[in-house]
């Protein structure tokens, strides 16, 4: 008689083996990640480090991104993917992985300025944006915070006030990602009806996009200040459907879900490249990764990465399904953002010295996620979001 030996088990396994993410994914849902994972390995990680030193995105990313398909890749039809939020969630967190101005650059074109003309646009405005937008063959940004009212936006300065059929807009806007590379701005002005939206054609006479530099996050990122003086629109650009403060918190809303799936790319990436490291530094003639304290953080940070994406594809279900609430939508932004950024943080004191220089992506990523932890919603404002849902109190002011 023949014995056969059973398989041999691995020897080590990456942090989301151990959960086995990919039980919970569908075939449509692993090519989907797979098939980003693989753009970012071979077009954009190769790259990242100049691009973050020399604070630079090439404009010419779009059109490969529009060519990947992720481009307001949940969005059902006018050249849009359709997919599933938890697909497009994926595809972020493969996208932060890399860095997470490359997730930025895709949240803001589909989850803000596309989402916007989607959800309260004509028509006309959607058949004459969405396919450009999605193709990466226009660029659009979303012009919401002000330099004096980022968590409070009903607050906003900017005005629009009528003159004959025509609208003119004045304000300014800051903190906009694209806002150089744009080709069309979502804009939101007071006006005598209460708050709107505005589609701005970037050439628009009196209107100016001022790149902000010498950032220390979101190196790989275009961010602007919107000066608008005196732009004049034709009614046409107004967006019909979109009334009040509500129309862009849903598009915010929107964009935070990516980020709940986006924030952990980063972690894994961050976790994924120090194991690595650990395994190879030796420390008192032995291997990093074999004394305890280095395995204690090692085991520590894959629980709460392995949580946190649990977390994300559990809020995901839930999207696909019925339909997510806004306060489900900060839980899984403020934990996954900040055990994203506990990550990157801890990931750089097991790399030393070598953790400061880009050739490690931690510190990066720490970087990065400084500016996620605040856009979006701050931590503090996803905290009393889910402080009202518990107690039916606002404690906002």
């Amino acid at each position: 008689m023949t014995l056969t030996a059973p398989p041999a088990k691995k020897a080590t396994y990456a942090p989301l083996e151990l959960f086995e993410i990919d039980r919970l994914l569908d075939q449509d849902e692993r090519d989907i990640a797979s098939t980003v994972r693989q753009f970012v390995d071979t077009r954009l990680r190769p790259n990242v480090e100049g691009w973050f030193e020399s604070a630079t995105l090439p404009r010419e990313l779009a059109k490969e991104f529009g060519n990947l398909g992720v481009l307001g890749m949940h969005l059902q039809g006018y050249g849009c993917a359709g997919t599933s939020a938890v697909s497009y969630g994926l595809a972020c967190l493969e996208l932060e992985a890399g860095d997470s101005g490359f997730r930025s650059f895709v949240s803001v074109q589909g989850s803000l300025s596309m989402f916007s003309i989607y959800r309260y646009g004509s028509e006309e405005q959607k058949s004459e944006w969405l396919p450009r937008l999605a193709a990466g063959d226009a660029i659009g940004c979303f012009g919401l915070t002000e330099p004096d009212f980022g968590s409070n936006p009903a607050g906003m300065r900017t005005r629009a006030r009528r003159d004959g059929s025509d609208w003119v807009l004045n304000g300014t806007k800051m903190w906009i990602t694209n806002g150089n590379l744009a080709d069309v701005a979502t804009v939101w002005a007071q006006t005598d009806e209460g708050i709107r939206g505005f589609l701005v054609p970037t050439d628009t006479p009196g209107f100016t996009a001022n790149e902000i530099h010498r950032k220390l996050s979101l190196r790989a990122s275009v961010t602007s200040e919107l000066v608008l003086d005196n732009v004049r629109l034709p009614a046409s650009a107004q967006l019909p459907l979109a009334e009040g403060l509500s129309a862009p918190l849903s598009c915010l809303n929107e964009a935070r879900f990516g980020i709940v799936f986006g924030a952990l790319g980063a972690a894994r990436d961050s976790l994924e490249t120090t194991i690595a490291y650990t395994q190879s530094r030796d420390v008192f003639d032995k291997p990093l990764s074999s004394y305890q304290l280095t395995q204690e953080k090692l085991a520590n940070m894959t629980l709460e990465l392995g949580k946190g994406v649990l977390l994300a594809l559990h809020l995901g279900r839930i999207k696909d399904a019925e339909g997510v609430r806004p306060e489900q939508v900060s839980l899984g932004k403020l934990n996954n953002v900040r055990e994203a950024i506990a990550i990157a943080r801890e990931c750089r004191t097991l790399l030393g010295g070598s953790g400061i220089t880009l050739e490690y992506s931690p510190l990066r990523h720490a970087n990065n996620l400084e500016s996620v932890l605040t856009y979006e919603g701050t931590s503090e404002m996803h905290l009393l979001s889910i402080g009202k849902a518990l107690t039916g109190q606002a404690a906002f002011r």
